[in-house]
């Protein structure tokens, strides 16, 4: 049988969260991983879903998935679509599963009327970077993540004193 791509569907949470903690382990994050598989549930079925997940499925077993849900770029005038979390076993690369859900999430784009489709990539993982300049990507050189977490978004959320240094904050989550 095929490997196909599919929508997400409740019963697929297990082998979604499964393949997130093999991504946090390929990129040795496991010690940020602090995710639940509840809350993912909850994320993506819940009364008020924040993100969107394909699945790739091989055999009639989960071997990839995608997150993404919508952003807003105030310049071009539309939302976009940001992917946050493309993965595929290793056992299955090469397979096209990584090109076909990348493909399905840019008829998505298309489809939603989206001005531009995005992720990030971490800048060791040059397979991906080569992977993604091939489909036409273009890993933008000026744009680096901005993120608070933990003390530090405590401490902003709280109205600290802006003169006053913030706590740093621990090593900062995917």
């Amino acid at each position: 049988m095929p490997a196909t791509i599919r929508a997400a569907t409740p019963a697929d949470t297990g082998a979604i969260f499964a393949l997130t903690y093999e991504l946090a382990e390929f990129e040795s994050l496991t010690h940020v991983f602090v995710a639940t598989e509840e809350g993912l549930h909850d994320a993506l079925f819940g009364a008020r879903p924040s993100i969107e997940a394909l699945v790739a499925e091989n055999e009639s077993r989960i071997v990839g998935y995608a997150l993404f849900f919508h952003n807003y770029s105030s310049f071009v005038g539309k939302r976009g679509l940001y992917l946050e979390d493309v993965y595929v076993q290793p056992s299955q690369r090469g397979s096209g599963l990584g090109t076909a859900l990348l493909r399905r999430l840019a008829a998505l784009a298309v489809e939603r009327q989206c001005g531009r489709f995005e992720w990030t990539v971490l800048d060791w993982n040059r397979q991906a970077i080569s992977f993604y300049e091939k489909m036409g990507a273009t890993v933008m050189p000026d744009w680096r993540v901005v993120r608070l977490t933990g003390n530090a978004l405590e401490q902003l959320a709280a109205g600290a004193d802006a003169g006053q240094p913030l706590a740093p904050a621990p090593s900062p989550l995917r």
